[in-house]
């Protein structure tokens, strides 16, 4: 028998009050049709796993709910595009959800998969952006300061755009200004452009 994790009864309940049938119904569904599914909490939402892997997952937002299956093109078939991380798209009442034969079926298949060891499809991975070119008042100011030259030269390129982006998106003389002296300071110091964000 698969188990009920106590932390889903705890994000159930906090979900909005139009989420919660929705939610529960879809739960009771992947239990009657894989009772072996353990719930777990990844990316802070309810997931089910079976046979040494995510099964399906559902998550409640402000105004809708969301379930899909972790192997979704798989399961659904490449017709039908995910919306967003869900595979039946917006759901705000129980009338969204697809039929409980429906979903068992859909269930059973992701089961069959996750038994035969297949995996996701790997995600079509994006072209690199380019490196960003460096404007002429950043490199000038950067000579002037050897040690934020030589971090933001030990930069990735990411890093250095964010830099990079921050300055060239100022609208004003000014304002490019005011950015271009706290980013010397910053990568003075070592920091990358939100630094102060890293940690939380």
């Amino acid at each position: 028998m698969g188990q009920h994790d106590p932390r889903i009864d705890a994000y159930i309940e906090k979900s909005a009050e139009f989420a919660r049938p929705i939610l529960h119904r879809l739960r009771e569904i992947v239990h009657e049709a894989c009772p072996e599914a353990e719930e777990s909490l990844k990316w802070s939402m309810p997931n089910f796993d079976y046979a040494g892997g995510i099964l399906c997952g559902m998550a409640a937002f402000k105004q809708h709910v969301s379930f899909g299956f972790w192997k979704h093109a798989l399961v659904m078939g490449e017709g039908n595009p995910r919306d967003g991380m869900g595979s039946f798209g917006k759901m705000t009442s129980l009338k969204d959800l697809p039929t409980k034969k429906e979903l068992v079926a859909l269930i059973k298949k992701a089961m069959k998969l996750n038994e035969q060891g297949v995996k996701a499809p790997a995600a079509r991975k994006k072209a690199a952006k380019p490196a960003a070119a460096v404007p002429d008042d950043l490199q000038a100011a950067l000579k002037k300061n050897r040690k934020a030259l030589a971090t933001f030269e030990a930069f990735s390129p990411s890093a250095r755009r964010e830099y990079i982006d921050w300055i060239v998106e100022a609208k004003r003389e000014e304002t490019r200004a005011k950015r271009l002296a706290q980013a010397v300071e910053w990568m003075a110091e070592g920091k990358h452009r939100n630094w102060k964000y890293m940690n939380c």
